[in-house]
């Protein structure tokens, strides 16, 4: 069973509104866009969001060998590569950069204040001091948020009623590439959940295995993984984990769900490249980033992995079935 809703928001500004055929006539020089991801090249969504990037990019008038060229590189959740990265790109002088991430749109930050910059994923841009306020980005960077710190509460919610046994939970998280702005709703929200929550801190593949198997060793524990490009780098490990300890876990992206996890409350990663697409472009067209406003997302995905629940001795709601979005059989 599969149903789907979505909340699409269209960016504003004259220039978004240009005719596309007028953009096409008018080819102009060869430009450079370079695009830094902290996230794997083999991450199963990487085909898709390079794809939807580049058709939306088509749509807009840019076309590869014609008029642009496209450079990407991916960190891998690893902040000492994304630096190296970050001054190979901006070495070769962009016109605009996109960061996936906020480790990304940090490395780039360190070595340019000129090169204009797009950010995807970023959690808190304004505490991670990359813009002066949303609507007034103010400097070179301007971009897409994921996810506004109340999600934190609600990742908990969710979990509490896929698994209502669930009495103790963790957020797995790397403490160097997570922006942390979500602690304050989640450890609001346990009490009245009546969950323990504890924060897990991990750096590598060992602490990702140790911070699970603690949790398994009583019952009724649960899983938050936290929106981070290193989970999203770990994505297979964090699932096959929770897998073998029998432990409901919920995760920010759809990528999770579909390979395994139980059940995923995200933005839609592939939408985030369509979107950014446009703003890539009104900087090509002379626009800049300090007044182009910080974007909030516009489409959110409830996804169940119902073979997963089964698995785990879970009898899924009707009511939170009928609320997904997808729903995994």
């Amino acid at each position: 069973m599969s149903t789907r809703r979505e909340f699409i928001t269209m960016l504003g500004g004259a220039a978004a509104a240009w005719p596309i055929a007028a953009r096409a006539q008018q080819p102009g020089p060869m430009r450079r866009i370079s695009v830094l991801s902290g996230l794997v090249e083999s991450d199963p969504e990487t085909p898709l969001r390079v794809v939807a990037f580049r058709q939306a990019l088509g749509k807009l008038g840019w076309s590869e060998g014609r008029n642009l060229v496209i450079d990407f590189r991916w960190g891998a959740g690893d902040p000492s590569l994304l630096r190296v990265y970050a001054k190979e790109l901006i070495g070769a002088t962009p016109d605009v950069v996109v960061a996936e991430s906020t480790p990304a749109a940090a490395a780039l930050r360190q070595e340019t204040s000129a090169v204009s910059i797009v950010f995807l994923q970023v959690g808190n841009p304004i505490g991670s001091g990359f813009v002066a306020s949303l609507a007034h980005p103010g400097g070179n960077l301007t971009g897409f948020t994921n996810f506004e710190p109340t999600m934190g509460g609600k990742w908990l919610e969710l979990l509490k009623e896929i698994a209502p046994p669930v009495t103790r939970a963790i957020a797995i998280f790397n403490p160097d590439t997570h922006s942390g702005q979500y602690w304050q709703t989640m450890e609001a929200a346990a009490p009245s959940l009546t969950v323990e929550f504890k924060r897990a801190p991990v750096r590598d593949v060992t602490a990702i295995e140790s911070a699970v198997a603690d949790l398994a060793r009583e019952p009724n524990g649960g899983v938050v993984v936290m929106p981070d490009a290193f989970t999203l780098t770990h994505l297979e490990l964090i699932v096959a984990l929770t897998a073998r300890h029998r432990l409901p876990s919920i995760y920010p992206f759809r990528v999770f769900t579909v390979n395994g996890g139980l059940l995923s409350y995200g933005i839609d990663h592939v939408d985030v490249y369509r979107r950014a697409a446009s703003y890539v472009d009104r900087i090509l067209r002379g626009e800049k980033p300090a007044n182009l406003p910080v974007q909030a997302p516009t489409k959110f995905e409830l996804i169940i992995n119902l073979k997963t629940a089964r698995a785990l001795g879970l009898d899924v709601p009707l009511f939170l079935q009928q609320r997904a979005d997808e729903v995994i059989e």
